[in-house]
């Protein structure tokens, strides 16, 4: 029999605020887009970013430079909303037997960027600048959490793209079940950089308004940054707030470096597999957090899928019109906020989150049921997906809910 999982409450900073009860409220409520419009990132156009514009927590005085990166500054700010959680894991399970698994597509790369301006301006790679290795490799997010909190369970990143943040989740589960861990904190972060924000203008996909995901104008995706992080453990005492990761499923279709495959199989593929590893029946999910973000490719592949496995009737979301797309973040923030609207606790009406867009529906897209003011959780047990689809093909579903024996 394979153990249960449990999610602890989840940390969750992005362009909405810091806290989870500050993304539920204000998804919830009719707050406005928080994202600003910019014509600087990308010279002589003007997109839509997610920033955190909050003031970002210290680092501790005494941790060593090789750590220090804006991308771990904003996850070590995501982290002290469950700095307790860590503290109180530490003293239950003891410090080897806590992993850290933490996914990322740019790390903290942009601490370079005043050596390469250097070379580029005809320096030399050894004229001033450092050149800060530790602070760009992938894995770079989880070696400093172990260092921060002087974990030495198993540590190590993701970078699978926009699915990393997810698949962080799902390597957290398998060190779990393995029985490697007795806790993983997991999870994903990605800032703004001149490397995606351009790389994703190259590819001419980003926006030029808010992201209108699933219409027939839709045009790109807005970036954002983000970070969210849980604790993962087997013992559902840990934290009484927590909810199960019922199950989860992956797949990777490889049929294009940057596009998904049209016809969505691979998404399919992995919204079944999810299904069959939670024992759940595509009836039995109340709510979907899409990936959805405004681009042609992207909506048309995955309202393919959804409509394939779910049909046309499971109220479904994308959320981006309020992050941005986090990136190597969003599989874990969409997680998050995810967990937020299963939650009784934040969330006891069980509203979802209506979706942004202009409502005007691509007669080329299944009918897929995108959410309004008026949607709700069904009646019942409460169990939701979260789905993540990146570059290369790579597909990943999380399914999170109510035990059986909430109800």
């Amino acid at each position: 029999m394979r153990d249960a999982l449990f999610l602890s409450t989840p940390a969750v900073t992005s362009a909405l605020g810091s806290g989870l009860q500050t993304h539920i409220d204000a998804l919830l409520n009719g707050t406005p887009s928080p994202l600003v419009f910019n014509n600087t990132a990308v010279p002589g156009k003007n997109h839509a970013f997610g920033a955190v514009h909050e003031e970002l927590r210290p680092f501790s005085g005494s941790l060593p430079a090789e750590h220090h990166s804006r991308n771990n500054r904003l996850l070590w700010h995501a982290l002290a909303q469950i700095e307790d959680a860590i503290t109180a894991a530490k003293a239950r399970y003891g410090a080897d037997r806590i992993g850290v698994v933490m996914g990322t597509s740019t790390s903290g790369a942009d601490e370079n960027i005043p050596l390469f301006a250097q070379v580029a301006q005809g320096g030399t790679w050894d004229g001033g600048a450092p050149f800060l290795q530790a602070q760009q490799i992938m894995g770079a997010p989880a070696e400093f959490v172990a260092a921060a909190y002087n974990l030495s369970g198993p540590c190590y990143g993701i970078s699978t793209a926009c699915t990393s943040g997810a698949r962080a989740l799902i390597s957290a589960a398998r060190l779990l079940h393995a029985g490697l861990c007795d806790a993983v904190i997991c999870g994903g972060v990605d800032t703004l950089s001149p490397l995606t924000v351009n790389g994703f203008a190259s590819l001419e996909v980003l926006s030029g308004s808010l992201a209108n995901p699933f219409s027939a104008r839709r045009d790109g995706i807005n970036i954002g940054e983000g970070a969210a992080a849980f604790i993962l453990t087997r013992d559902a005492g840990f934290d009484p707030d927590a909810l199960p990761l019922l199950g989860y499923g992956a797949s990777s279709d490889a049929y294009h470096m940057s596009s998904p495959r049209p016809d969505g199989a691979g998404a399919a593929q992995a919204f079944a597999a999810a299904l069959a590893h939670a024992r759940t029946a595509a009836a039995d999910i109340g709510w979907i957090n899409l990936h959805g973000t405004g681009t042609r490719h992207n909506d048309s592949m995955e309202s393919r899928a959804v409509a394939e496995v779910f049909g046309t009737a499971t109220p479904c979301t994308s959320t981006k019109p309020f992050t941005g797309h986090t990136l190597g973040a969003a599989g874990a923030v969409e997680a998050a906020l995810l967990w937020g609207f299963v939650s009784r606790r934040h969330n006891p009406d069980g509203r979802l989150p209506p979706q942004a867009w202009d409502g005007e529906r691509d007669p080329e897209l299944p009918p897929i049921a995108l959410t309004d003011a008026h949607s709700r959780w069904p009646a019942g047990r409460r169990i939701g997906a979260s789905a993540s689809f990146a570059f290369g093909g790579s597909n990943a579903v999380l399914v999170i809910g109510e035990a059986a024996a909430t109800l």
